[in-house]
């Protein structure tokens, strides 16, 4: 069986508040996991000082987290964006290519 550590929406309308679960990959969303992670609250908040820019609240236990990664379990795109923000995995990269083909056609032509 394969699985998934990934996002489970809590929260009410238009206030999401995620919790950071590993399941199985077939089970549905708000299922009952087999381990909640930490949570992670999409909606800025300031800093207490009032001073520098808001922040997005994300609590991992990273212990558990890397774990769940050494015997196999599988990032969501949502999750892995998460745990690449917090230093546990490499962020993907999202380069443009179409680019690169367009300027080697350029160089091919002169």
């Amino acid at each position: 069986m394969v699985v998934k550590i990934r996002l489970a929406r809590f929260g009410r309308r238009k206030a999401p508040f995620y919790n950071i679960v590993v399941a199985q990959a077939r089970t549905a969303r708000n299922s009952k996991p087999l381990e909640v992670l930490g949570t992670y609250d999409p909606i800025p908040k300031k800093p207490e000082d009032g001073e520098g820019r808001p922040f997005k609240d994300i609590r991992l236990d990273s212990v558990r987290a890397r774990y769940w990664l050494g015997v196999g379990a599988q990032p969501s795109d949502p999750a892995w964006r998460l745990l690449s923000m917090v230093g546990l995995m490499e962020p993907k990269f999202r380069g443009n290519q179409t680019a690169k083909p367009a300027a080697a056609e350029a160089g091919k032509a002169e």
